[in-house]
């Protein structure tokens, strides 16, 4: 009998070796998201919501004239930003995180020390509540009732000031998010603002208008 059980016994405990090291390897292979207070979930939740107000700009100016070289720049940044909206929802909902922050806008920004230029230490909304860079209501408004030309300055001169703001928060996200994909994302949306700030400026200088001062700067 002592014969046969111990082969039976050293099976047993091969497989139990066998389990164990399986699990060990799936542990150690199992993906780890980022956290919810993350600063790689923070920039996904508030430059998604920064994104959605550049697209809703860039769809009124669509409509408000004839085909333009601005109408083309809108139409860009429209489809480029809300396909990294999708994107970073996206993001959101495999690390099974929600969609809406907790706290305060920007809260990630200020933990990791990045601040917006011309806000107070450690402050990172502007007085009325909104986003660096975000138009108010007002704007937004006037905007609407625009045709032509007045239309596409008024677009422009907001969209510089969206794109400084957009630029400040994702190179924060460079510097500080952990993710390999927002990383390389938010390098992305870096330079390539930066190139349309600089588009946008040229195309106000040809109608004969200057950017807004930058109540962040």
């Amino acid at each position: 009998m002592r014969e046969v059980r111990r082969p039976l016994l050293l099976s047993a405990g091969a497989l139990v070796i066998a389990l164990v090291a399986g699990l060990g390897g799936w542990l150690l292979a199992r993906p780890s998201y980022p956290a919810d207070d993350s600063a790689d979930a923070g920039f996904a939740r508030d430059m998604g919501a920064h994104h959605a107000q550049a697209v809703e700009m860039s769809w009124i100016v669509r409509g408000a004239g004839p085909r333009s070289d601005v109408s083309t720049l809108a139409y860009d940044i429209a489809t480029s930003q809300e396909n990294q909206r999708g994107q970073m929802r996206g993001w959101l909902v495999t690390w099974g995180l929600s969609q809406a922050r907790t706290g305060e806008p920007m809260d990630w920004m200020k933990k990791s020390g990045h601040n917006h230029t011309g806000l107070a230490p450690g402050t990172m909304v502007m007085p009325d509540g909104r986003m660096p860079g975000m138009a108010t209501d007002a704007q937004m408004a006037r905007l609407r009732t625009l045709q032509g030309q007045a239309a596409e300055v008024l677009y422009l001169q907001l969209m510089i000031i969206h794109h400084r703001a957009g630029v400040t928060m994702a190179q924060a996200c460079v510097e500080t998010c952990q993710d390999p994909d927002v990383v390389n994302l938010a390098k992305t949306m870096v330079n390539g603002q930066r190139s349309e700030i600089t588009l946008m400026t040229d195309y106000l200088k040809k109608r004969g208008a200057q950017p807004l001062p930058d109540p962040t700067r």
